[in-house]
Order: C-alpha cells, then structure tokens, then sequence
C-alpha cells in the first residue's frame, strides 16, 4: 500500500500508529492485534509501528436511547413479556464501555514534526482536521503533505498539497492472502 501511494517516489519508511489493546480486556483482540502488528513488521523493515493507548470510557448507547420511548408507546400491543425484556435489555445496556485511542494523533503529529529533516514529502492517511496545525508548520518548512483518506477535512483539505481521494476499489491490489 506505501510503495502504491508514493507512485514513483522513493518509499524510504511508513510509520503506522495504533492504540495499544491490553490483554486483560479482551486476550483474543489482543493476541490478534499483536499477531497483526508483527505480521505488517515483518513485512518490510521499512514499517514501523508506535503504539498509543487506548482508555476505556461509559458512553450512552444511543440504540437504548432509541429503544426507550417506543417502549412506552407500544406497550398496548405487544405481548408484557416481550415488552419487560426489553425493558430490562434497555436498562442494562443504557450505558456501553468503549475503547477511545489516546495519544495516537499526538505522536504522529509529532513525529511529522522531529523527522522533518528527513523527508521532503510525507503522505498522511487520515482525514483528522487535528492534524492541520502539524502539516501547516511542515509545510512551512519546505515538506510536501500529502493526505490519502475516503474523505477529508475542510482545514486538512486546505493546507496539504494534494488530496489523494482514496476509493474502496483503490484497495483491491493491496492485500496479500496468506
């Protein structure tokens, strides 16, 4: 994917960045991911992977939320049992624990930032507008910024130099089956 998306640029390095799953929260996730990231590494030296942190958080489960008042106005003409398991189901699901990644877009816009000596042009896959402050002092300094996503930010949009629009079918020719 890194030797298709610099065309005929010399790769010299893709650092990929992801938030770490830890093993007491779920030990197959984990050894997945693990199993991932050391299958991408040893793909090409040149792939290299920094790892951020993912916190859990309780966030609203706007399904419940969707749920909860046509409870009340179907409870004429749906069987009681029905409606009190969905009731309870509701209720105990109101609130979901997810993973939120941290740092991750910090150590990127970092990097992009330290390493500048050593690219004169760096593709960002991401659509993140947070990223515009970091392309816009490299940009300053000389640096091309190219941005690769299926969509992009306004703010992004307008400080890299090329938006390269990244459709579905662009992917086909960049997975290797084992």
């Amino acid at each position: 994917m890194s030797q298709k998306l610099v065309g005929p640029r010399e790769w010299v390095q893709t650092r990929y960045y992801i938030g770490a799953l830890q093993q007491e929260w779920n030990p197959r996730a984990y050894a997945d991911q693990r199993r991932f990231l050391d299958r991408l590494t040893r793909t090409d030296p040149r792939i290299n992977v920094s790892l951020g942190r993912l916190e859990p958080r309780h966030e609203s489960n706007p399904l419940a939320q969707a749920l909860r008042p046509l409870l009340s106005t179907d409870a004429g003409s749906s069987p009681a049992p029905v409606i009190a398991e969905i009731n309870r189901l509701v209720t105990k699901h109101e609130q979901v624990l997810v993973l939120r990644e941290k740092a991750v877009d910090i150590m990127l816009a970092v990097d992009l930032i330290r390493l500048r000596e050593s690219y004169d042009a760096a593709y960002l896959l991401s659509a993140d507008g947070d990223f515009t402050p970091a392309v816009q002092a490299v940009a300053a300094e000389g640096a091309d910024i190219y941005a690769a996503s299926p969509d992009l930010s306004y703010s992004l949009r307008q400080v890299v130099r090329t938006y390269i629009h990244l459709k579905k079918s662009w992917f086909s020719d960049c997975y290797r089956t084992s």
